[in-house]
């Protein structure tokens, strides 16, 4: 179970204690846990992927503005570029949000999935 540090007066958790708090899960019901991972983490490496292309994206957008920036000739075309840039910028998060928010929703959509339907080989698998 859980162990109080003498110096600090904090609680530990042990390996072994986590690992019996998730049997203790499998043995009520929540025996997928084990094979939820997997589709946990393909969808979160998806989420991953498409957050880290949308930043190098505004990052591209980023540096072409300050090239934009440095070739204006008066004030009124630096606020013309950063009006444009900002424009951009808010389109660019909606959509990026909207994308978001519909890669959640399937997400959870496959873990509900994945939670009902263990996959093959593994229907009759002994809690850890």
């Amino acid at each position: 179970m859980a162990e109080k540090n003498k110096t600090t007066g904090e609680e530990n958790i042990s390996a072994t204690s986590a690992m019996q708090a998730v049997a203790e899960l499998q043995k009520v019901g929540f025996g997928s846990i084990a094979w939820m991972g997997t589709a946990w983490l393909e969808q979160m490496s998806e989420m991953g992927s498409e957050w880290l292309s949308f930043v190098a994206d505004r990052i591209k957008e980023d540096v072409k503005t300050q090239h934009q920036i440095l070739h204006c000739r008066n004030i009124e075309e630096v606020q013309k570029v950063q009006a444009q840039f900002i424009q951009t910028a808010v389109e660019q998060y909606r959509d990026e949000t909207g994308k978001m928010v519909e890669m959640s929703s399937t997400m959870m959509e496959k873990l509900k999935e994945a939670s009902k339907e263990p996959p093959a080989g593994k229907r009759h698998a002994t809690p850890i």
